[in-house]
């Protein structure tokens, strides 16, 4: 018998499998890559919400434990996939300076907020009124980050390639069994594949659709990530990557003519120099109307757990979310309430 079971190998469902391994437990993961907001997304990490000037839920913990999360899995896998990079928000006018050295005096943001503006000039932007560096930032190359860690657990004989079948669960008082697999636990870390999934399709997984390009720049000299009304990263070999549009009601995957116009729009307020756009691919977010993660057990299942809703800070989310989990099912540390999937007890119906 097996500890658990993992449907779902995006951030979520390798954070999980990555604390199951660190505590020597046993696990085999399901995949069959229907969802890949995961991979296509921008992966930065920041800890301030550059719009309101704030400070992210729990940010200064989620940092730590990424930072350590994301350093053990380059050693083990001997690939560098998470780079230590400022970004840059640039200032539109003289009153978002002084909004910002106001958040800066703030305790919980001061060591995420550079007291300098900074007045740097990169060639084709413009920006009379400088810029503010968000401090402990960086991003992860997900689709390094996925398919290497993917690679090593299929070296291990633990992730199978497959459409989970949800009708071949059997149920018993202390463990289930799917087609020949007996395990104590069942985590579900599908993203917004969730809503195909009967036992958690009750829970309010929105989604968001994001749309992201890939374009080469050769006049732009970039070195840091600038965050605007999109954000700009430098990828090397004067590629960049530009993100991301929010679209709540579309829920494909697929690029859209609405969603390439609008970032070209954004672009072209921000650069004053040509740019090709080399790839444009969309994915859709699992996102929750409170902005906070599910974690939990079904309510009627103890041997069932969800992990999702990680939304548009995957990266910097998943390693404590992960923690969580596998502390609340493992060692019986109560969740907290704001991403436990309790505060939606009343949305279910027990038809599962």
């Amino acid at each position: 018998m097996t500890d658990y079971i993992i449907v779902g190998s995006g951030l979520a469902g390798i954070a999980f499998a990555e604390t199951l391994l660190q505590h020597d437990k046993s696990f085999i993961v399901f995949e069959n890559k229907s969802q890949n907001s995961s991979s296509i997304a921008g992966g930065l990490y920041n800890p301030v919400i550059l719009k309101r000037f704030s400070e992210v839920w729990n940010a200064k913990l989620q940092l730590e434990l990424a930072n350590s999360f994301y350093e053990e899995i380059e050693k083990k896998l001997n690939v560098q996939f998470d780079y230590k990079i400022p970004i840059f928000r640039k200032f539109f006018s003289v009153e978002e300076q002084n909004n910002w050295f106001t958040a800066s005096d703030k305790p919980n943001l001061a060591p995420f907020l550079s007291t300098t503006i900074v007045n740097k000039k990169y060639n084709d932007i413009n920006a009379p009124y400088g810029y503010g560096e968000v401090l402990q930032t960086g991003y992860v190359d997900t689709i390094a980050l996925l398919s290497n860690y993917h690679n090593y657990l299929k070296s291990l004989n633990l992730l199978i390639s497959e459409t989970f079948d949800y009708g071949q669960v059997k149920l018993f008082d202390d463990h289930i069994e799917y087609k020949n697999i007996k395990s104590k636990h069942i985590v579900f870390a599908e993203g917004f594949g969730m809503h195909s999934n009967p036992f958690f399709n009750y829970l309010p997984l929105d989604g968001t659709k994001g749309e992201l390009f890939i374009i080469r720049a050769a006049d732009l000299d970039l070195d840091v990530i600038i965050n605007t009304s999109v954000f700009i990263l430098p990828l090397g070999n004067d590629l960049f990557k530009v993100g991301a549009t929010y679209n709540w009601k579309d829920k494909t995957n697929t690029p859209t003519q609405e969603g390439k116009q609008e970032l070209i729009e954004r672009i072209k307020e921000i650069l004053n120099c040509d740019f090709e756009i080399v790839d444009h691919f969309a994915g859709v977010r699992p996102t929750v109307r409170d902005r906070r993660p599910l974690l939990g057990t079904h309510p009627k299942h103890k041997n069932f757990h969800i992990l999702n809703g990680l939304g548009t800070r995957g990266v910097m989310l998943a390693p404590a979310m992960a923690i969580d989990l596998y502390d609340f099912i493992e060692n019986g540390k109560p969740l907290d309430k704001t991403i436990d999937i309790k505060r939606y007890a009343t949305s279910y119906s027990p038809l599962y």
